[in-house]
């Protein structure tokens, strides 16, 4: 299917590897053209030179770090009107909130909620005048069940979250739609290194941790970040300017609810 983007622009944040990374090559493959972002350099460059060998389209890739000001100005500077957005940024470490400083809740909401804010704010009133915009957030299925290990992004995505639901109703009729994408277990390096740690926790090998997760999925797998990075450009499709403030669960069917 044409998703109808072809020539679009977009803007893709930490988009050097996972799930980022697929999401900029799923709409490369749409003939979209890039803005990509990521703290590190040498991935990133990667990545666009590969998207530029396989579907020719432009790619402009910024080593910076998009949760500062200086990172977003940059950012914006480099593309100021994207006819989409891609938000993404690395989670909070988990841990014990007993153990949380002030400034550890500020830099975790200055991540997983103010960011994707202020990058809607700079981008929205030009995708209203165009009548097209498509906003894509990158959140976590821990929106939908509360990772308790992981309580400063449960509390920064769900704060995301609520504020989208208000937002993407106010510019739905101008055909600019807001969604937010819940991973659920996608073998990236963030999940290895997850595997690893609790390896080194239980004194066992990491592939038995991964086998062991693995088992509690129904779809008895993990996820593949091309399966997400798919599932994005859909959202960000013409044929989506019907689906606005809804969160999209790709977990496996590892959510137990009805809803």
């Amino acid at each position: 299917m044409d998703l109808g983007i072809k020539g679009k622009s977009a803007i893709v944040c930490a988009a050097s590897k996972g799930l980022g990374r697929a999401c900029a090559w799923s709409l490369a493959r749409e003939g979209v053209d890039l803005t990509i972002c990521a703290r590190g350099k040498g991935a990133l460059e990667q990545t666009a030179a590969e998207i530029r060998k396989a579907f020719g389209v432009k790619v402009n890739a910024l080593a910076l770090d998009v949760t500062t000001p200086d990172g977003r100005a940059q950012l914006l500077a480099a593309c100021p009107q994207p006819d989409i957005l891609v938000n993404n940024a690395g989670g909070p470490p988990p841990g014990d909130f007993r153990n949380w400083s002030r400034e550890d809740w500020i830099k975790a909401l200055d991540a997983n909620m103010l960011t994707p804010i202020e990058l809607i704010k700079a981008t929205i009133d030009p995708m209203i005048a165009r009548r097209f915009g498509r906003i894509v957030n990158i959140t976590s299925g821990a929106v939908k069940f509360p990772i308790p290990e992981l309580g400063m992004s449960n509390g920064a995505r769900t704060g995301l979250t609520g504020f989208v639901a208000g937002l993407s109703r106010q510019v739905a009729r101008h055909n600019v739609t807001i969604n937010n994408l819940l991973p659920g277990a996608f073998l990236t390096d963030r999940l290895q290194s997850n595997f690893e740690a609790n390896a080194r926790k239980q004194g066992v090998p990491a592939e038995t941790i991964k086998e062991a997760r693995a088992k509690t999925i129904p779809a008895q797998r993990y996820g593949e970040p091309a399966e997400f990075g798919d599932a994005c450009a859909y959202l960000c499709s013409a044929q989506a300017g019907y689906v606005v403030g809804q969160n999209f669960l790709l977990d496996g069917g590892a959510y137990p609810g009805t809803f």
